[in-house]
């Protein structure tokens, strides 16, 4: 074999070699822009859930003005902070159940046989 057959076959190789990392890298980065964009997609999505939630929370969680004046339970008798505490209770379990109902009612899910009950002895 003549001395330029080797030039020629390791220029040769070294070509391919130099054509298949541009191939690998072409489609290295097809994958990569294939993955922002999802990823784009996905946070935009994740975004507006985020936004709607904090929404639903805003309006969910409003929450009625303070009509005991602070400091006034030092001076109220026991029965009646009892009876305070006692209705104040029962109301934060009301709401829980009536949150509970209604979430499951937007997940159409089966509702509670208890659930449905307590809602109707109130109503």
């Amino acid at each position: 074999m003549p001395w330029w057959s080797w030039i020629l076959i390791w220029v040769a190789l070294s070509a391919l070699a130099l054509l298949f990392l541009v191939f690998c890298g072409f489609k290295l980065w097809r994958q990569v822009v294939a993955l922002v964009r999802t990823f784009n997609q996905v946070t935009a999505e994740r975004g507006a859930f985020w936004d709607k939630s904090l929404e639903k929370a805003a309006v969910e969680h409003v929450t009625e003005p303070r009509t005991a004046i602070p400091g006034s339970a030092v001076f109220a008798t026991p029965e009646k902070m009892k009876d305070d505490y006692l209705a104040a209770k029962e109301e934060r379990r009301f709401v829980r159940l009536q949150r509970r109902v209604a979430r499951r009612k937007e997940r159409g899910q089966l509702q509670s046989l208890r659930d449905i009950e307590a809602i109707q002895d109130v109503g």
